[in-house]
């Protein structure tokens, strides 16, 4: 592996438009915590650096719902944000914020750079435009009818009931929502970045010089220089957000897309500038030193592996990044985490109802990291982790050691006699745990090095349920001091192992020690404290949660979503019947049973399948938005209806031959395949 001189970590600016949930924090924050708290152990040159995105229209969106400016909202949020993190312990170097004077110098004058060098294309394409509100539409600023299931109030860029993706010439009957009018195609002038003159690079960049990379950010990268890249727009109309500097651009913005990533570096310069002592920011993005990492959710992948390192390579002086961990998605009991429908766990909320474990989420989040595939939080398995992993295993050895150490040596540290055959095992398994522990950090697999820092904690309780000080006190107190030793000394290695996972647990874990300060490399000594150092009085380090408190939290959910639904958030528990139709109308369409051939992921969309079915005829293509609840092998050899004489619509390129039908149940928006009860030979008609 090369060899870095510093390190500089940065995670995904989080818009500022609405406070954090717990998915949030498992795709990139609290990874990027542990990462940088365990380089910090090692002594480290690190810097991480996080953020507010403060500009684009989720921003302006938020802002015309509750009728009052953007500043206001991003100001609300981003003060918000930024507590959220220090109360979940995320050690930022620096947090800044996309809407400083510092970024929006820094990003206009990257955007001048690339555009007095020729970087960008400029074309002349049509968009929507509202001529009432004398506007052009942003995609979430138009709706209509999804071509895909149909749902009548689907956004230009994502059918909110299917999950499809879209753009906005794809709705059916489109309505701008500033004025409730129909829009009109306008043409409008915009600056693109060529991705395409950048693929044969990043393919070598990428596919040959980092395959070290995480399977699904790999993955992902892959399937998109697969299809091709092709340009993308760098600017926009819209009045919020870094003015376009270049001269005729008024009302045009730099796209948010554009301007977020270089967020990191405009923050990294405002921390260099307050801490000159730590170098220059060129230093830290310029050096070839320096490495770069970047933690994200993985709908960031392709701006941080694809578009953001275009960015930098047309620009010509910058690093590159060396990785780019990125986690999937994370679930809630059971279904997506929803903000619309207000099925989250906001984690500023958590902080108020559980006072002082911050560390609990902090742990069950590494537990259940959505790390190569998407993952489940449920509030049971919360309190399962609590009560039956950090109380029962960790606690209970921290709590086992210091009292008996209390009880017969007064709280001083015994000394340590001749070790026996079991001692030296068990020192020895210590060490191998320990190595195996620091290779997974290494490599980002936090999940698993967790894991490997609670196995240090079962060493520890089997080492005291084996040796049984208790008994020995009674013949043998030069055989319990060795015993209590060993004991602690283990205490003192648990508060190292757990420091990048639980801060503030291994704090006051450290407080009842006495122990100042650690470092990675003293992990598995044994002789952290000598003898004689006086220990505090033990704590319990934490607490079981009841039933009851478990329970609170439960109803809570189930409450937000229920109000959410009330105040429109999601439709009722079924949608009105529409205006009756004659027969002769329902004769027209022309509904069958075919037999699914093949299944497949469309690429670049992740809520498509792409279906060949055999419709007793011959064969056919379908798209269908139902990706979110089906895997694509279970669909194969199914029999399903589908609508046979549907005119043919292209959807991300494909040419969709029909519709399969699906069932969408009203209590949760989930979609049900709708198939038959016994096998039919396909092309059966539906009658």
């Amino acid at each position: 592996m090369k060899k870095f001189k510093r390190i500089l970590v940065t995670s995904a600016l989080p818009y500022a438009n609405g406070p954090l949930h717990i998915g949030h924090l498992a795709g990139a924050y609290v990874p990027a915590d542990i990462y940088v708290r365990y380089q910090r152990l090692k002594k480290a040159d690190v810097l991480f650096i996080g953020g507010s995105d403060e500009h684009g229209v989720p921003i302006t969106i938020r802002a015309k719902k509750e009728g009052v400016t953007p500043k206001e909202i991003i100001d609300r949020y981003h003060y918000l944000m930024k507590e959220t993190f220090k109360g979940m312990g995320i050690s930022y170097d620096f947090y800044g914020r996309t809407s400083s004077e510092v970024h929006h110098k820094l990003a206009s004058d990257f955007f001048r750079k690339l555009y007095d060098n020729g970087k960008f294309i400029e074309k002349t394409c049509e968009q929507y435009y509202d001529e009432e509100a004398r506007m052009f539409l942003a995609d979430r600023y138009i709706t209509g009818e999804c071509p895909c299931c149909h749902h009548e109030k689907a956004y230009g860029d994502q059918c909110e009931k299917c999950c499809t993706s879209l753009s906005p010439t794809d709705l059916i009957n489109p309505v701008s929502t500033v004025s409730g009018s129909k829009p009109v195609m306008k043409e409008t002038t915009h600056w693109y970045l060529p991705l395409e003159q950048y693929q044969e690079w990043l393919e070598k960049w990428i596919l040959e010089e980092h395959k070290e990379w995480r399977p699904n950010v790999y993955g992902q990268c892959k399937s998109w220089l697969d299809m091709g890249l092709q340009p993308r727009a760098v600017s926009r109309d819209l009045d919020w957000g870094i003015p376009v500097p270049v001269d005729n651009a008024e009302g045009k913005v730099l796209y948010v897309w554009f301007d977020a990533p270089i967020g990191y570096i405009s923050n990294t310069k405002e921390f260099c500038d307050q801490n000159p002592e730590r170098g220059s920011w060129e230093t830290w993005w310029k050096e070839p030193d320096t490495r770069i990492v970047h933690f994200i959710g993985k709908d960031n992948i392709v701006f941080h592996c694809i578009v953001f390192p275009a960015m930098l390579k047309a620009e010509g002086t910058f690093t590159l990044p060396d990785n780019v961990p990125s986690n999937e998605f994370l679930n809630l009991e059971d279904d997506k985490i929803s903000t619309s429908r207000n099925w989250a766990v906001w984690v500023d909320e958590y902080l108020e109802d559980f006072p002082g474990k911050a560390d609990v989420m902090r742990y069950v989040l590494t537990a259940n990291a959505p790390e190569t595939k998407d993952n489940n939080f449920t509030w049971k398995n919360f309190q399962a982790h609590n009560n039956n992993e950090l109380v029962a295993i960790f606690g209970n050895f921290v709590n086992r050691a210091l009292v008996l150490t209390d009880k017969y040596f007064g709280g001083i540290v015994p000394p340590c006699g001749e070790l026996t055959d079991y001692d030296r095992n068990t020192l020895k398994e210590f060490d191998e745990v320990k190595q195996q522990l620091e290779s997974l950090l290494d490599n980002f697999k936090f999940r698993d090095a967790q894991k490997e820092a609670m196995n240090l904690a079962r060493i520890g309780n089997k080492y005291l349920a084996d040796t049984e000080p208790w008994k020995l006190a009674k013949t043998d107190m030069k055989r319990v001091e060795t015993i209590l030793n060993l004991s602690v000394q283990m205490v003192a290695n648990l508060s190292i192992a757990f420091e990048p996972f639980l801060p503030f647990s291994c704090e006051k874990l450290r407080k009842m020690i006495a122990l100042e300060e650690v470092r990675w490399e003293d992990l598995g000594s044994f002789d952290l404290m000598e003898a004689g150092h006086k220990l505090c009085k033990p704590e319990l380090l934490f607490e079981k949660i009841e039933d009851d408190a478990i329970e609170a939290q439960i109803q809570k959910l189930f409450k937000q979503k229920k109000e959410a639904a009330e105040n429109g958030a999601e439709s009722q528990p079924a949608n009105p019947i529409k205006p009756d139709i004659e027969f002769p109308e329902f004769e027209k369409m022309d509904l069958r049973i075919g037999t699914v051939l093949e299944c497949t992921k469309v690429p670049k969309a992740d809520k498509l399948l792409q279906f060949r079915i055999d419709d007793g005829l011959g064969c056919r293509t379908i798209v269908s938005g139902i990706a979110d609840w089906y895997k694509p092998e279970d669909l194969v050899g199914k029999q399903v209806c589908f609508i046979a004489n549907l005119a043919p619509r292209k959807i991300r390129g494909i040419e969709s031959q029909g519709m399969i039908l699906s069932a969408s149940d009203a209590a949760d928006g989930s979609y049900a395949v709708i198939t038959v009860q016994r096998a039919v030979k396909p092309g059966s008609e539906v009658c």
